[in-house]
C-alpha cells in the first residue's frame, strides 16, 4: 500500500533555489558563475556581531533556550530600532523574535486567518507569499502593481475586490521589483484595511536599503498591521535566521503559544549577535557602508546591461534587485534564464517567479554580490545578447 503526500505539500518549487543548485551543477565543472539570481548580501554580518558570538562561546546559557518570543536585550534593541529610526514608540512587549522572517509570516497566516481565507498579494511579488498561504489553506487573490500600475499596488484596486480579501500581504521595498512605496501610499493602503477589517501584513525586511528614497513602516499608519523584518537583509546575516514581528496587543499570546510548539525558540547564539548587529553604533555605520555598495552596484548594471533589458524597467529605488523587461528578447523567461545560465554563466531569477501573469517576460537580477562581479556579470549578458540578436 502506497502512503499518501499531503496536496499541502505539492507546491510549486522556489525557482531561485533550483537555478543556485544548476549553477552549482557548472561551477563543479570549473565554470566561474556570476550569481545574480540570489539575493543573499555577500558583505558577511557586522563586526560587532561576530565579536559578540565569539564572546558568547564559553558560557553555558548561550547554547541553551531562550523564552519563545526572544530574549529582552534583543525586544528592547529593536523597540529602539522603531525609535531611532522612525520615531515610533514600540513596546518590547510587542516584538516577537522569531527564526527568520519566513517562519513570521507562517506565524501571522496561521494566527489571524482561517482555511479558505482569501488574502490578496501584490503581482509581481515574492512567490513563497503565495506558496506558504496555499500550504496552509490560504486563497491568494492578486492585486496588480505592475507595468500598468507603474509598479504600484492601488487602494482602489484593493476596494474593487468582490468578495473582500481577509488580508493583504504588501513588501515596500518590493522584491522583485526594488519599488519603494511612498509614505502617503503606504499610509492610503494601511488605513484602507484598518478601516475594512482587513488584516494588513507588511514585509519590510528590505528597510535600510534604499537609494534617494524613504522606507516608511506601516506601523505608523495602523494599530491592526503585522509588521514583519528581519536581520538577513540590511543587516546582511541570512545564514543566522533571525527575524522579528511587531504585533498588535491581541496577538503576542496566540502567537507566543505557536512559537512555542512550533520552534521552542529562536537559536540563543543568532539572538546574541543579532542583538549587537541593532544596537552597536559601530555596527550601523559599517552597514551603510554596505547600502552605498549597493547602490554603485545598481549603477553598474542600469549603466551597463544592454538596452533590450532596459525598456520597461521597475524602479530600482530599494532592496538589491533590477525587474528587467526581456520582452524583446524572449517570451520564456524560464528559457531564457537557462540559456543565460548555460551559455554566459550568470545565474538570474526567471520573472515566472514572481509572476504567473506576466513573469515570462522578465528577469530579476540581484545586485547584491560584488562590484567586480557586476561589471563582470553586465560584460556577459551584454556579449550574450549581442550573439543572440546576431543568430536571430
Amino acid at each position: 500500500m502506497a502512503l499518501k503526500c499531503s496536496s499541502r505539500s505539492r507546491l510549486s518549487s522556489f525557482m531561485v533555489m533550483d537555478v543556485m543548485q544548476k549553477a552549482a551543477q557548472i561551477e563543479q565543472l570549473n565554470h566561474d558563475v556570476m550569481h545574480l539570481e540570489v539575493g543573499q548580501p555577500s558583505t558577511g554580518a557586522p563586526a560587532a556581531a561576530c565579536r559578540a558570538i565569539v564572546d558568547a562561546l564559553d558560557d553555558p546559557s548561550a547554547h541553551g533556550y531562550t523564552l519563545a518570543l526572544g530574549i529582552d536585550p534583543l525586544r528592547k534593541g529593536i523597540a529602539r530600532h522603531y525609535e531611532r529610526a522612525y520615531g515610533l514608540q514600540v513596546s518590547p512587549e510587542n516584538v516577537i523574535v522569531t527564526v527568520g522572517s519566513s517562519l513570521g509570516f507562517v506565524m501571522a497566516f496561521l494566527t489571524c486567518f482561517e482555511n479558505g481565507d482569501r488574502i490578496a498579494m501584490t503581482n509581481p511579488g515574492y512567490s513563497a507569499y503565495r506558496n506558504l498561504m496555499l500550504s496552509v489553506g490560504l486563497e491568494v487573490v492578486d492585486l496588480p502593481a505592475g507595468a500598468a500600475q507603474n509598479w504600484v499596488p492601488r487602494v482602489e484596486d484593493l476596494a474593487a475586490m468582490d468578495p473582500k480579501p481577509e488580508g493583504l500581504i504588501l513588501a515596500s521595498p518590493s522584491n522583485p521589483t526594488g519599488v519603494v512605496l511612498s509614505a502617503d501610499e503606504l499610509a492610503a493602503i494601511a488605513r484602507w484595511c484598518h478601516d475594512n477589517d482587513v488584516r494588513l501584513i507588511s514585509d519590510e525586511i528590505y528597510h535600510g536599503i534604499s537609494f534617494d528614497v524613504d522606507c516608511a513602516t506601516a506601523l505608523g499608519s495602523s494599530s491592526s498591521a503585522i509588521i514583519v523584518n528581519s536581520f538577513s537583509k540590511y543587516f546582511s546575516m541570512t545564514g543566522h535566521r533571525v527575524g522579528w514581528m511587531i504585533v498588535p496587543d491581541d496577538l503576542i499570546d496566540p502567537m507566543e503559544r505557536l512559537a512555542q510548539n512550533a520552534v521552542i525558540s529562536v537559536p540563543t547564539l543568532s539572538q546574541i549577535a543579532a542583538t549587537a548587529a541593532i544596537t552597536d553604533d559601530h555596527a550601523l555605520n559599517e552597514l551603510e557602508g554596505y547600502v552605498a555598495r549597493y547602490r554603485t552596484n545598481r549603477d553598474v548594471l542600469l549603466d551597463g546591461l544592454p538596452a533590450s533589458f532596459l525598456g520597461n524597467v521597475a524602479p530600482a529605488q530599494g532592496a538589491f534587485y533590477i525587474y528587467a523587461d526581456t520582452s524583446g528578447i524572449s517570451a520564456n523567461s524560464i528559457e531564457l534564464a537557462d540559456r543565460l545560465l548555460k551559455e554566459a554563466h550568470v545565474a538570474t531569477t526567471p520573472g515566472a517567479d514572481f509572476d504567473p501573469v506576466d513573469g515570462h517576460l522578465a528577469l530579476r537580477l540581484s545586485f547584491a554580490g560584488s562590484t567586480d562581479d557586476m561589471k563582470e556579470a553586465a560584460r556577459r549578458i551584454t556579449a550574450w545578447v549581442r550573439d543572440y540578436t546576431r543568430r536571430a
